[in-house]
């Protein structure tokens, strides 16, 4: 694959930004669970996420709130208020994966960069500046009034770049949030980094896999 794109358009955390929600998690409930049952109150926790996400727009304090109190609900485990909003004021600190700063920019002077993140305005800033690479536009689910993976949230995007799905090279380390909803909405060219965190789409949703940031430039000729 190699592909001039108008525009290289990206999900922020997980694919560019360190995701630490299961760091933060553990750190909270570990004392809580037996250490068995820990790796499904996390995995739990992210299903929840994701449902969260799923209809109108809401801030995503509250997402997360949601998220976190039906998972210590499912699994028994005591919920405070001051516990769910640690995830949210956490979000803004994380920094980028090693890999990202300097391929991002190599990259980004020569194609222009766009993230569109399932982020308040509030928090998505401080995490664009710790990537240290050219942004052209940072998109959030608040100024697109939905999250990803709804297809308004990509619509959104399309919109504001005045461009065609086709025009675009997205990339992202989510099938779930991010590939699969952009392949049905006509967007032809993606790219899976694979960091791990979410088991490998099906093939048949077409897309290019590297291990990492690092592997970008060469699928855009650079």
């Amino acid at each position: 694959m190699i592909f001039r794109p108008k525009y290289i358009t990206f999900d922020c955390y997980g694919t560019l930004t360190n995701f630490r929600m299961h760091e933060v998690a553990t750190q909270i409930y570990a004392s809580q669970l037996p250490a068995e049952r820990l790796p499904l109150f996390l995995k739990d926790f992210a299903a929840y996420r994701l449902d969260e996400v799923m209809g109108d727009w809401k801030p995503y304090d509250q997402v997360l709130k949601s998220a976190i109190a039906r998972t210590c609900k499912r699994h028994g485990v005591a919920f405070r208020e001051e516990d769910g909003r640690r995830f949210y004021d956490a979000v803004p600190t994380w920094g980028p994966h090693a890999d990202v700063p300097q391929a991002l920019t190599r990259v980004g002077k020569e194609i222009p960069l766009v993230i569109l993140s399932n982020a308040m305005n509030e928090q998505i800033h401080s995490n664009v500046r710790k990537l240290e690479a050219p942004f052209h536009k940072v998109y959030t689910a608040q100024d697109a009034g939905a999250y990803k993976p709804r297809l308004a949230a990509f619509e959104y995007m399309l919109d504001q770049l005045g461009c065609s799905p086709l025009d675009i090279l997205h990339v992202s380390s989510s099938p779930r949030y991010d590939l699969m909803p952009a392949d049905d909405l006509g967007i032809k060219n993606k790219v899976f980094v694979n960091r791990g965190h979410e088991p490998r789409a099906n093939e048949a949703y077409s897309f290019a896999e590297i291990r990492d940031i690092s592997g970008l430039p060469a699928l855009v000729g650079l």
